[in-house]
């Protein structure tokens, strides 16, 4: 086909359409094959108990994807942007001026690579960082990790039609949403390769966030202290799954007060390089004096902190047993549970049966109502209503998780808001594969090296 150097509508759909009965052996086989994947999710989506409309629109959605790639109406449908971005780089020398061919080549290009990353993406591994230090020193702010998503069962998309590379918002806006929600699909996994084990690194989206598709919540990373149908209680900061104390992660953290000598020992210099060695990257000045401070430290770090020079006293920040936390998961002052002390309390499984009284409703109230979608579940004058009618017992249809982090002081996790539904579950956390220091002295010393392709346990 001969190349057209004018650009405009026509001459450009004519350039680019090409017709299905020019469509090659192997284009076919592709569609084939594409459209037969997409069949298959059509029958998950009606086992898991979609709508036979709803489920078609989205087998109509996916084959309809490919054979627009091939007839190049998509690569059509984006040429005019990616003229107007090569014109203004050949007004600058960079590319030469812009035809129906380079501008093909680059639409084609850039179509190509979003449906293969949106596949990998959506079904095998993406990509994640590290925003907070609720992990820290096991995951630091600025890693950049691999996530699994097939490892505990690639959850098939709620939300389908969404902008590419982007979770919940559209880029450069605040607010305004990158998916629709007119094409709903139910929850439905394909099988795991492994379940969910004890001290496991999870990526989920965040459970206690309304006016969003469980998909689309913010994404959370924290370690799986408890799994479904285990019992967790924390005595003095030690966790204990089923009355037996669990694996601690050797870099868990626990907020110290730290005390130091007024000898003059401690300049600014002195206190940087301190901050330096013992890798604190938060911490808090206390109102008790000058050189008093609150840092999170490990049990490690804590011994050798005691010894430095200048160091008066270095003591635990644990809250008190009996000690009411009101801000804390299920907000129940017959609970008398602080971050330190807490439980027992029980994490369903798929298929328990569970007495409801008043105390099992404040625990598990909101996984009834709002994670097993029970809008109408309540409690009226000691009696409870489901349907319009009276129960006395439920029985849970997901399996519950229950998430911390290792930075046990400065976590925002399930003692705060209460249990991840397996709804919730995104993956695993694979491997660091760049970490970035923004606090980092000089560009040299910006990436941590040591952490590079570094295996999450």
């Amino acid at each position: 086909m001969q190349t057209k150097t004018a650009f405009d509508i026509k001459s450009t759909f004519d350039y680019y359409y090409k017709n299905p009965k020019e469509f090659s052996r192997r284009q076919w086989i592709i569609i084939g094959v594409w459209c037969l994947l997409n069949v298959f999710i059509f029958g998950l989506y009606l086992s898991a108990g979609a709508s036979i409309g709803m489920a078609g629109m989205n087998l109509i959605y996916g084959c309809a994807l490919i054979v627009l790639y091939f007839t190049r109406i998509l690569a059509f449908l984006v040429s005019p942007i990616i003229y107007s971005v090569l014109f203004i780089l050949s007004l600058v020398r960079v590319v030469d001026k812009p035809d129906n061919a380079m501008v093909y080549e680059w639409g084609d290009a850039l179509w190509f690579a979003t449906l293969a990353a949106t596949v990998i993406r959506s079904y095998f591994i993406e990509a994640y960082t590290i925003p907070t230090s609720s992990m820290e020193k096991s995951l630091l702010v600025g890693d950049f990790l691999f996530v699994s998503k097939f490892h505990f069962g690639t959850r098939l998309p709620v939300t389908p039609l969404s902008f590419p590379f982007s979770h919940n918002v559209l880029p450069l806006t605040d607010s305004t949403p990158s998916y629709l929600e007119f094409m709903k699909m139910p929850y439905k996994r394909l099988p795991a390769l492994t379940p969910i084990k004890n001290n496991d690194v999870v990526v989920f989206n965040y459970p206690y966030e309304d006016g969003r598709p469980f998909d689309k919540k913010e994404n959370y990373i924290k370690r799986c202290l408890a799994i479904s149908g285990d019992s967790i209680l924390v005595e003095n900061g030690q966790v204990f799954i089923n009355r037996i104390p669990a694996e601690n992660p050797p870099k868990m953290q626990f907020k110290y007060y730290v005390k130091y000598a007024e000898t003059g020992f401690w300049t600014d210099k002195s206190f940087q390089e301190m901050l330096r060695k013992y890798d604190i990257s938060e911490g808090e000045n206390l109102p008790h004096g000058n050189l008093d401070f609150a840092f999170p430290l490990s049990h490690d770090s804590k011994l050798k902190m005691e010894k430095e020079q200048g160091v008066m006293k270095v003591d635990s920040m644990f809250s008190r047993k009996g000690e009411y936390q009101e801000f804390l998961f299920p907000h129940n002052p017959e609970l008398a549970w602080s971050v330190d002390f807490y439980g027992p309390i029980y994490v369903p499984k798929a298929g328990d049966v569970v007495t409801l009284d008043s105390l099992q409703y404040s625990l598990y109230e909101r996984a009834i109502r709002v994670y097993e979608n029970n809008d109408d579940f309540k409690m009226e004058n000691g009696k409870f209503y489901l349907g319009g009618a009276e129960i006395k017992t439920y029985q849970f249809k997901y399996n519950y998780y229950f998430m911390m982090g290792d930075n046990r002081h400065n976590s925002a996790d399930s003692r705060f808001w209460g249990f991840v539904p397996e709804t919730n579950i995104v993956g695993k956390a694979l491997f660091v594969w760049m970490s970035w220091d923004k606090n980092a002295p000089n560009v040299l010393q910006k990436v941590r090296w040591n952490r590079l392709f570094m295996g999450i346990h």
